[in-house]
Parts: structure tokens; C-alpha cells; sequence
């Protein structure tokens, strides 16, 4: 699991992210890094971050995010989780790095007891994603 402390490097994925797969070319990436690193320690109990690590350098990460239900009359502790902002570099997919992140974000979840997780994929990921468990669910309406 990363830290506040790995907030450079997961600050550093998700710039790479925006600007390399969604085409943004903003200027303003220490201010980033400084936003990120204040949001992380602000949702510390919300939002748990996974680094995937190789030659010492953060190839990838994966986040948690604990929201809580309302409770039933049987449980009045009741939680979920969502996979949110998983990514490994282009030059290291298909390489095993994504199913550690998955792997080890899912063992946490079961730790933590959480009733079910979701995940809210691209296209291109729907597949990585059942092989890992993950199944669509009918019940499921989103607004759009």
C-alpha cells in the first residue's frame, strides 16, 4: 500500500496519464503534485492507495476508495469499496504489474470487510477486470 509519501510518484503516474492517454497538456504539474499530496492526507480513511514498484521507481498504482451504506437492522457497520485510477506504464503492460495491484487492492478489501466492490472500467479493460472476479450486475442503474 503507498502513503502520502509516494504522493510525487502517484502524482507522477496520473499526470502521465492525463497527458499521454487523454491528451492533456497542462503546464501546472508541481502544483498537481502539492494538490495531491493535501487530497491524499485529506481522504487518507477514504481513499487507499497500491503501488506496484520496479528497479525502485513507481510503475503503477491502483486505488481503494471506502465509502460507507446506510445501515440495515442485521449490520450496522456497513461499507463498500471502488476500484478507482488504476494504471501501469504503456511499456510494462501485459506484464503482470496490473493483476499484483488488483490482487493486493481486493485482499485489503476482504481484510477490511467490505460488502461488495465495484469498478467503473473502459471498454479495453473489461476484460483484465473478469478475469479478476468482477461480473456485471443487473440491478445496477447509473445516471449519466
Amino acid at each position: 500500500m503507498g502513503n502520502v509519501g509516494d504522493a510525487e510518484a502517484l502524482a507522477a503516474l496520473r499526470w502521465r496519464r492525463v497527458t499521454q492517454e487523454r491528451g492533456y497538456d497542462g503546464d501546472n504539474r508541481e502544483q498537481f503534485v502539492a494538490a495531491l499530496r493535501d487530497w491524499m492526507a485529506a481522504h487518507a480513511e477514504t481513499h487507499i492507495p497500491f503501488v506496484a514498484e520496479k528497479d525502485g521507481a513507481v510503475v503503477g498504482m491502483a486505488w481503494l476508495m471506502v465509502g460507507v451504506r446506510v445501515p440495515t437492522p442485521g449490520a450496522y457497520e456497513r461499507r463498500f469499496g471502488d476500484v478507482q485510477s488504476v494504471f501501469v506504464v504503456p511499456e510494462l503492460r501485459n506484464d503482470g504489474i496490473g493483476a499484483l495491484l488488483i490482487g493486493k487492492l481486493l485482499e485489503a478489501a476482504d481484510e477490511k470487510g467490505l460488502e461488495h466492490v465495484t469498478v467503473h472500467s473502459s471498454e479495453r479493460a473489461v476484460a483484465f477486470y473478469r478475469r479478476h472476479g468482477f461480473g456485471y450486475q443487473k440491478t445496477s442503474l447509473i445516471r449519466e
